[in-house]
């Protein structure tokens, strides 16, 4: 067996992970001696053992003259844990096989350095290509210090997320559905606004048919803090906070009816009377929070595209035509006035869940 082949195995460790690491990035590793698997590992949660450790630990003797193949680099400094490098010395491994290497620019090729300059054998690059995917949203933050952010609706064939009442329950099926919940568990952060709140009085919960998942922060655009301390958002038996973020100063009693339900209230500087989409993704990543889901209205969209701060988009499209100009669209607003201002996508893929479409693509960046 090749070493794509275990290091696909190691990938597939790493993805028991998602949801579960941050602000760290998600991590496998297998043991391999004599092309046998003698450990296997991975990073289960941030402040835990990394991948390297967990595998080694679990092929203990046998790690001893082996290879080990690892999902990224390994670290060569301490954090909340201590190097991984002087581990895999102290275990004897002969060859590391890493994907990639740490894309933080601080520490990236140290790890595998320091283990060349101590005589182990190291390779880079091996399924580099699934292993940047798997940690997209780890790479844009440790390198930018702002959230990766996805950009999601779900819309008829018309391109409508609502019927003119404001009614979008619902426009795609369960399967779509369930992609959604599997999705918010794996980010950190869902963001709305006010709009969508009074309209559909959401709880942004992670509910998988499985009756596991964990719950993203929650984010509400609320540039007058108008927001309903009764809103199902701000009443959640959940572990995740609710951030609302506001423009400018708001009145005391407003902010303390909202932060008496246990929601903070942050406050982000306008541009053009919008919250500043810029500045309030610095502000997020301030509060280690690597990925963010927007998942609407269609003004928050509009908002985000226009200060080129998505990343990704995830477009759902039901079977389903309105047939007529009075919903609400993907996005609202003011658009550009020529098709080469158009905001381009690029990577595009298709995937079918039931009768519905998902369209998934990356924000081509200029």
């Amino acid at each position: 067996m090749d070493d794509r082949h275990f290091m696909n195995m190691a990938l597939d460790l790493a993805v028991k992970g998602q949801g579960l690491t941050s602000p760290n990035p998600m991590v496998g590793a297998v043991v391999v001696k004599d092309g046998q698997v003698v450990g296997t590992g991975y990073h289960e949660a941030a402040g835990k053992a990394h991948a390297e450790v967990n595998a080694l630990e679990d092929a203990g003797r046998l790690a001893r003259g082996a290879d080990l193949y690892v999902t990224l680099e390994p670290c060569n400094h301490t954090g909340r844990t201590p190097p991984c490098t002087r581990r895999i010395l102290a275990a004897g491994i002969r060859r590391v096989i890493a994907a990639m290497k740490d894309p933080n620019p601080g520490v990236a090729g140290g790890g595998a350095e320091f283990l060349k300059q101590q005589g182990v054998e190291v390779t880079l690059g091996v399924g580099e290509d699934r292993a940047r995917k798997l940690n997209e949203a780890f790479i844009k933050y440790v390198r930018t210090g702002c959230p990766f952010v996805i950009a999601k609706c779900a819309a008829t064939l018309d391109g409508r997320i609502a019927t003119r009442t404001g009614d979008s329950r619902w426009v795609t099926g369960p399967a779509a559905r369930q992609f959604v919940h599997r999705l918010r568990h794996a980010v950190d952060a869902i963001m709305v606004g006010i709009n969508t709140v009074r309209s559909d009085d959401p709880s942004l919960t992670t509910r998988l048919d499985s009756g596991q998942g964990r719950d993203a922060v929650r984010v509400v655009l609320d540039t007058h803090l108008s927001i309903s301390p009764q809103a199902r958002i701000l009443r959640q038996r959940s572990a995740a906070q609710t951030i609302v973020v506001v423009g400018g100063v708001p009145a005391a009693t407003k902010k303390a009816a909202v932060e008496k339900t246990g929601a903070r209230v942050i406050a982000v500087e306008l541009k053009n009377n919008l919250i500043d989409m810029q500045a309030l993704m610095e502000r997020l990543g301030a509060l280690e929070l690597t990925s963010l889901l927007i998942e609407g209205g269609s003004r928050v969209l509009a908002s985000a595209f226009a200060a080129a701060v998505v990343d990704k988009v995830l477009f759902f499209y039901a079977p389903k035509i309105l047939g007529g100009d009075d919903g609400v669209p993907i996005c609202s607003g003011p658009g550009p006035e020529r098709m080469s201002a158009c905001v381009a996508v690029t990577d595009v893929s298709v995937q079918r869940f039931e009768n519905d479409v998902l369209i998934e693509g990356y924000v081509e960046k200029s």
